[in-house]
C-alpha cells in the first residue's frame, strides 16, 4: 500500500493540476507529472495513477474538441500506435524504471531535434511539410508507432504526437482536438494491458477518484485559455514543453 504522506497528497494535487491543463490547453505538460510521479513513487503504481488521471481529464478533452479532430489523419495512426504499445507494454514489464524513463528521454530529444530540423529545412526550401507528413506512410508508422510505445512505457506519448502535428502544421484547434481524440482512444487501449500486468488496483483506483476534481477543474481552466491564443505563440509552447519534458525524464 503506498504511504499517503502530507507531501505526496501535495504532489499528486500538483500532477493533477498539471494532466488537466495538458489536456484542453497544453500539451506535453503531461510528461512533467509523470517524471515527477516516477521520482517520488514506484514505478507500477505512478504509471497506473497517470493513467487514471489522463483518462479523466480526457472525457473533458473529447467533449470540448468534438468537433475538431481530423479523422483522416487519425486513423492513418491507429495501426502502427496499437504495436507501439504491445511493444510499450512488454517493455514495461522488463526494465527498470530509470532505463524506462532514460530511454524516452533520449527518444524525445531525438525526435524533437529531428523534427525541428524537418521544419527548418521546409522553410529553407519551400517544402509543402505539412501536405508530406499528413500522407507520408512513413512518418505516421515512424511517429505512430513510437507514440504508442512512450505512452505504453511512461505516458510520455504527448511530446510525439506533438511533434508530429507540429510539422503537419495544424492550427490550434484542429491539434488539440486530434490529440485529444487521439489520446482518449489509446488511453482506453492502454486500459486492459495495465490491468493484465497488475498495475492498476483499488487503491489507485480511489486515489485517482480524490483527484479527479482537479484533472476537471484545471482542464476547465485549460479550455478557456486556449480560446485566447494562435499559433505564433502556441507553437513554441508546446516545442519548450517537449524540450522540458524529456529533460525532467532524463534526470
Amino acid at each position: 500500500m503506498l504511504d499517503l504522506t502530507p507531501g505526496l497528497i501535495a504532489i499528486l494535487v500538483a500532477c493533477a493540476l498539471m494532466c488537466g491543463l495538458a489536456k484542453t490547453a497544453l500539451p506535453g505538460l503531461a510528461c512533467i507529472p509523470v517524471a515527477i510521479l516516477a521520482a517520488v513513487m514506484p514505478t507500477r503504481p505512478s504509471t497506473a495513477l497517470m493513467l487514471l488521471m489522463l483518462l479523466t481529464g480526457d472525457l473533458l478533452a473529447i467533449w470540448t474538441y468534438r468537433k475538431d479532430a481530423d479523422w483522416k489523419v487519425l486513423r492513418g495512426l491507429f495501426p502502427p500506435v496499437a504495436v507501439g504499445v504491445a511493444i510499450g507494454a512488454i517493455f514495461l514489464a522488463k526494465v527498470s524504471n530509470q532505463v524506462m524513463k532514460v530511454s524516452i528521454g533520449i527518444i524525445i530529444l531525438a525526435l524533437t531535434a529531428l523534427t525541428l530540423g524537418l521544419i527548418w529545412y521546409a522553410r529553407r526550401t519551400g517544402r509543402d511539410l505539412a501536405t508530406s507528413m499528413s500522407t507520408s506512410l512513413p512518418a505516421r508508422l515512424f511517429y505512430g508507432s513510437l507514440s504508442g510505445f512512450t505512452t505504453m512505457a511512461a505516458n510520455s506519448g504527448g511530446p510525439v504526437v506533438s511533434l508530429y502535428f507540429l510539422a503537419s502544421r495544424f492550427e490550434v484547434r484542429r491539434f488539440m482536438g486530434t490529440q485529444a481524440w487521439f489520446f482518449f482512444i489509446v488511453n482506453l487501449l492502454k486500459l486492459p494491458f495495465s490491468a493484465g500486468i497488475g498495475l492498476i488496483d483499488r487503491q489507485m483506483l480511489l486515489i485517482a477518484l480524490c483527484l479527479a476534481p482537479l484533472v476537471l477543474g484545471a482542464a476547465l481552466l485549460g479550455r478557456w485559455w486556449i480560446g485566447r491564443i494562435d499559433n505564433k505563440i502556441f507553437d513554441p509552447i508546446v516545442t519548450a514543453l517537449t524540450i522540458v519534458s524529456a529533460v525532467f525524464l532524463l534526470l
